[in-house]
């Protein structure tokens, strides 16, 4: 018979206990380290997002005091441990604002300035310059603020920033852009104001409701429709990434990034006038409808001789440049009397890229005699046809950074008319925007020094049509919209 006091039977029970005890404590010890943080993400995320239906219904008020509709509108904010903030103040203006530019590309100092646009403050240099016209708008922002994490209304729209510094559109900007007509009304705030806590705060947004017309202003020499080349739209803002995204997803815009200042660079091309005009010693022509096959519509010269020399040309060029492209025919009185031989030259000095040299097999006649001699010469003349003079081709290859459609092989002794060429070949001159032509007689090109340049230019003419890119702005129209906001 065993005795009491040797018996085990109860060790098992007790240590089962102890063991489901442990494994309790350790699992809720576990759960509150891991837990815990997720909860407290999941908390500040639903507070983010109260935060942004807030300030969606704040934007839906504040246009109603933009628009004129009310003197002024009051939305309650809860700020749940963070901050709200009216930054309309001039240090808060640094950080906020729009810069606007009116660029002619035929200045002598654009190609300077075109390597270096995408950066703020790039015009500084050359702001003073004929050729360019800049205005700037302020336009601060309402913004709360918790931890990393920032909501915000700024230029009409609402945006919220995340930790790793991206931020997204919550409501759309007052940004609006149909392809030929940009309005932008820029909404300034005016206000200097802090609230922290958790308690809830009104923000209440007033004004005047006298918007100030800033473009078109004719006083400025600001017109519509625009007679510069390019809009460059510089946006500096806390939110810069998300008014990119925003622009990159319009039909007819696209946006770079400076990340160093950040700011979102928006820049649109202007379609040259069209039609019939005196010749000029330079002229422009508008990017052209890369999906059409065949943009050009009309481009022709009627050239009228300036002297009793006549139209007799050694090496008449019409030329043009972009990046690493160049585009130039030739005209010159060659194999005889009254008449004009042609050359078409493409380069492109990129990698892969060469030169393409077509020489005309056709001539255009010239009548008259002396400074009455006169010659039509027509750049999308079917008839006229021209002969490949190199090896091999780069640029009729299947569309890439130096070619473009139909994907058709040349070599030396091919032969192809005026139009497929013009067609061509401004196609790819004009890929990356407007581009300015010059004519120039320089001569023999023997080191003899220029020639004399044989045309009338007051009496000669220039017809050009053609379909331009879509998406190419024709007017702008830009207003000031002052709102005064205050924390209650």
């Amino acid at each position: 018979m065993k005795r009491i006091t040797n018996s085990e039977s109860a060790v098992s029970p007790v240590i089962g206990m102890l063991i489901i005890l442990a494994l309790t404590i350790t699992s809720t010890s576990i759960i509150l380290l891991y837990g815990m943080p997720t909860l407290s993400n999941m908390e500040d995320m639903a507070n983010s997002q109260k935060v942004e239906q807030a300030f969606t219904v704040f934007d839906s008020r504040t246009s109603k005091v933009a628009l004129g509709e009310s003197p002024s509108q009051t939305t309650s904010f809860s700020i749940m441990d963070g901050s709200i903030k009216v930054n309309g103040g001039n240090a808060s203006y640094n950080e906020s604002r729009i810069v606007i530019l009116n660029v002619d590309i035929g200045a002598v100092w654009y190609s300077g300035f075109q390597n270096q646009r995408y950066k703020w403050g790039s015009w500084e240099a050359y702001s003073a310059q004929p050729e360019m016209s800049e205005f700037n708008v302020s336009m601060g922002s309402i913004t709360y603020t918790k931890g990393d994490r920032i909501v915000g209304y700024e230029g009409g729209g609402i945006w919220s920033k995340y930790p790793n510094g991206r931020s997204v559109m919550i409501s759309p900007p007052e940004f609006h852009y149909n392809g030929e007509t940009l309005t932008l009304p820029i909404m300034k705030i005016s206000g200097d104001q802090v609230s922290s806590g958790t308690t809830g705060v009104d923000i209440t947004v007033s004004s005047d409701n006298m918007p100030v017309v800033l473009y078109p202003d004719s006083s400025t020499g600001r017109v519509n429709p625009l007679n510069s080349d390019k809009i460059l739209i510089y946006i500096q803002s806390e939110f810069y990434t998300a008014w990119a995204d925003y622009a990159n997803s319009l039909a007819y815009t696209s946006a770079e990034t400076d990340d160093a200042n950040k700011t979102a660079i928006i820049e649109l091309e202007v379609i040259p006038a069209m039609g019939q005009d005196t010749l000029k010693q330079a002229f422009k022509v508008g990017a052209v409808n890369q999906s059409n096959p065949a943009p050009i519509y009309n481009f022709s010269f009627d050239l009228q001789a300036r002297a009793s020399a006549g139209l007799n040309p050694s090496n008449y060029q019409i030329s043009t440049s972009s990046g690493t492209k160049t585009l130039t025919y030739t005209l010159a009185k060659n194999g005889g009397a009254n008449q004009l031989t042609m050359t078409v030259i493409y380069e492109d000095a990129a990698p892969g890229g060469g030169v393409e040299t077509w020489t005309g097999l056709d001539v255009f006649p010239v009548s008259g005699a002396q400074d009455d001699q006169a010659s039509d010469v027509d750049f999308l003349n079917q008839t006229f046809n021209l002969e490949y003079d190199e090896n091999s081709d780069f640029s009729w290859n299947e569309t890439s950074w130096i070619s473009t459609l139909p994907n058709v092989e040349y070599e030396n002794g091919d032969v192809t008319s005026l139009y497929n060429l013009t067609q061509h070949y401004m196609r790819l001159i004009t890929t990356d925007g407007s581009v300015v032509f010059n004519l120039d007689n320089p001569g023999n090109g023997k080191g003899k020094g220029g020639g004399s340049d044989p045309v009338d230019y007051d009496d000669s003419s220039i017809t050009l049509y053609y379909d331009g890119m879509p998406g190419s702005i024709t007017y702008l129209h830009v207003s000031k919209n002052e709102l005064t906001a205050s924390l209650g």
